[in-house]
């Protein structure tokens, strides 16, 4: 994704992603949730014993939307439990005001990597 394409600069100013994992029983799991884009990677911070770290940690398969419902953006993905970088941190502090470094309530980083766009201009994602 080139900074110049519109969906960018939507997902450096949207707040929030409704973000979709699946329970071990199958059942989805439907949620807003802030996060940040770096590097064409989506990144989340929630709680290690969150519903949504329990079920990526068990089915790494999410999707995810932009809030837009008149301009939608919808991906799915793959989730992994990562150490951010620096680079991540600084988008949220910037993004949010918060430092995910000193917050032990969302500690547990997770990088999600979009492989498939599954609604939104198909040159913007």
């Amino acid at each position: 994704m080139t900074s110049a394409s519109p969906t960018a600069g939507r997902l450096e100013s949207a707040r929030n992603i409704w973000l979709a994992t699946v329970r071990p029983d199958g059942r989805p799991h439907l949620v807003p949730i802030w996060f940040v884009v770096d590097a064409g990677r989506w990144y989340i911070c929630t709680g290690p014993e969150s519903v949504k770290a329990r079920n990526l940690q068990a089915n790494p398969r999410v999707a995810l939307a932009l809030e837009d419902g008149d301009q939608p953006l919808v991906v799915e993905g793959t989730a992994r439990r990562v150490t951010p970088s620096p680079a991540v941190v600084r988008k949220f502090k910037d993004k949010f005001d918060w430092d995910i470094t000193t917050d032990a309530d969302y500690s547990a980083v997770f990088e999600i990597t979009v492989t498939r766009q599954v609604l939104g201009a198909a040159n913007d994602a």
